[in-house]
Parts: structure tokens; C-alpha cells; sequence
């Protein structure tokens, strides 16, 4: 099945392991608000366990070096795209009050940026990741 919206993660890709995986985790529960329709319905096994739903659509990881990064935050912005962000910064917080506080302080073109995740129409998301390679 083919989707009219897209889901994206950009990850820079100078990052430890970890670092990945958290940022993407992060980034991907910032997505889940972007519409009431990101979220599918909640699964049930066959022996009657239910489970949180998730997205109702794949999520599409890329990596990216820091250029690449802020010429993705920069489309992004400029087309209106619901987007979240992870900063160098977050790595040295450990709450979300802190989280907002750093970034608050800092203009959009001087933003550490580690990963970015954005969601919309399928045709806007690919102007957005154009250039970038899928993460492997």
C-alpha cells in the first residue's frame, strides 16, 4: 500500500550506536501527535492480549551529516511540515522542562541538531529528504 503521507527520521550519522537508536525513539514519539490519524488502532493477540497501536504507516530512517541536517530542518520549517527535533544538548539533560529550556535558548540556524523526524504529504517529505540516503 501506498501512503499520500510520509513518515521520516533523519539521524546524524556521526552519532554512537546508542545515540541513534535514542534520538530515533525520541523523535518518533514526537510524531505520534502530529494528527489524530498518525496512530493506527491497538493490537489484540490471540489470546486476548492487547498492545498499544502504532503508526498505520512505515517510517522511513535516513542519515545525514550536519549540513544535510540543517538543509532538512531549513525545508522543513519553510513547508509548515509538523516536525520534531534532537539537539546535541539533549544528550546532557534528563528531564523534558530541561529539554525546552535548551532549546528555547538558541536561534533555529545555531541548533545543534542530531536528528530531525517530520511527517506530511508523501510529496512534501521527499523535497525535504531529497539528497539524504536511507539509514543502513
Amino acid at each position: 500500500m501506498r501512503f499520500d503521507t510520509k513518515i521520516a527520521v533523519i539521524v546524524r550519522d556521526d552519532l554512537a550506536d546508542w545515540q541513534k537508536l535514542n534520538v530515533t525513539a525520541f523523535l518518533s514519539s514526537g510524531l505520534s501527535r502530529a494528527t489524530d490519524d498518525i496512530v493506527g488502532k491497538p493490537y489484540e493477540d490471540a489470546s486476548g492480549n492487547t498492545y498499544l497501536p502504532m503508526f498505520r504507516e512505515p517510517v522511513v530512517v535516513y542519515a545525514a551529516d550536519t549540513p544535510g541536517l540543517f538543509r532538512a530542518h531549513t525545508r522543513a520549517l519553510s513547508r509548515c511540515l509538523p516536525t520534531a527535533l534532537f539537539t546535541e544538548e539533549l544528550f546532557g539533560t534528563d528531564n523534558e522542562d530541561d529539554n525546552r529550556a535548551a532549546i528555547r535558548t538558541i536561534e533555529a540556524p545555531d541548533l545543534n541538531l542530531v536528528g530531525l523526524a517530520l511527517y506530511g504529504p508523501r510529496d512534501q517529505v521527499d523535497k525535504v529528504t531529497r539528497g539524504l540516503r536511507p539509514h543502513r
